[in-house]
């Protein structure tokens, strides 16, 4: 399977009776799917099937979809005022000012805004016989806008895999020259330890076995051999993920969390062994760079 992008732009149109469907689909990242239906009331029983169409193609993502009716006729194939409608508002508006007393022998202007969100204000707001086939077309439509649609965000899945395999590359480079590095800095290591028991010892006599054991202790605790090893695995099902394709944004979330903790334990065991510790300091927050700039751009993949 290819990975898809959550981005993405269709649009359909179809002939039905006097008048011509468009339906669109634009969406945008989101943690789940989230529909969003913008059609007159006339549409409301078909709003399921549109539904169930969308949860069998997309898994991912804000959808907001579209549909609109232009009968032929109508002034710019849009919706027309009705005027009996509003005439009538009028009146009734006019009769409750003067029986409230309001703005007596002065002519009165009603807030527009308000009349045109009355139900029916407007001849493409009526509810109309639609055709036995509507659902079917509505259906057909919708597949084919989401067929669209995801050939898009594939496409730009696509782009955004490349860059992703690059910067998970940078981290497995990254990665490997860490581990040469501390397999140099291992006496430094064992120095600096030295150093430190020396101080807490200050002269005192202790078994050499006792000392051993001591900075054995603290040895382990300085080395940053497993955490390298554990970059290294999720760096490498990282890279099988993206090579499977399919739904990868949330498992992607989860080997990203590992891979930064794994990243800041290195750094926060790198003090103190002078320019090599500098150095695997630097690489660290190179890996930690990549890592974001992975995350950020997985934000928006299905």
């Amino acid at each position: 399977m290819k990975i898809r992008s959550m981005t993405g732009f269709a649009r359909v149109r179809r002939s039905m009776g006097d008048g011509e469907l468009t339906l669109s689909v634009k969406s945008v990242n989101h943690r789940g799917l989230d529909l969003h239906f913008h059609m007159s009331s006339e549409f409301d029983p078909y709003e399921g099937a549109l539904r169930g169409v969308a949860k069998k193609m997309v898994s991912r993502g804000h959808l907001d979809i579209r549909l609109f009716l232009a009968r032929a006729g109508g002034e710019g194939g849009g919706p027309t005022l009705n005027r009996s409608l509003f005439a009538s508002y009028l009146s009734a508006y006019r009769k409750a000012a003067a029986i409230a007393g309001i703005g007596a022998g002065v002519e009165m202007h009603p807030d527009l805004g308000t009349a045109f969100r009355i139900p029916g204000m407007f001849e493409g707001d009526r509810q109309t016989d639609l055709p036995a086939e509507t659902e079917g077309t509505l259906a057909a439509m919708m597949t084919e806008a989401l067929d669209e649609l995801n050939q898009f965000r594939e496409r730009e899945g696509m782009e955004t895999l490349a860059s992703l395999v690059e910067r998970n590359a940078a981290i497995q480079e990254a990665s490997k020259k860490i581990a040469d590095i501390r397999a140099r800095a291992t006496p430094l290591y064992q120095e600096r330890l030295r150093e430190r028991l020396g101080e807490l010892l200050n002269g005192a006599n202790v078994e050499p076995q006792r000392l051993a054991q001591e900075a054995a202790m603290l040895a382990d605790r300085s080395d940053i051999g497993e955490e390298i090893t554990r970059l290294g695995i999720h760096s490498h099902q990282l890279g099988l993920l993206l090579s499977t394709g399919g739904e990868v944004g949330k498992k992607m979330d989860f080997l990203l969390q590992e891979m930064n903790r794994e990243t800041n334990t290195i750094l926060s065991k790198t003090n103190g062994i002078g320019e090599l510790g500098l150095t695997i300091t630097e690489l660290a927050l190179s890996v930690k760079s990549e890592i974001e700039r992975i995350r950020e751009q997985s934000l928006n993949l299905e």
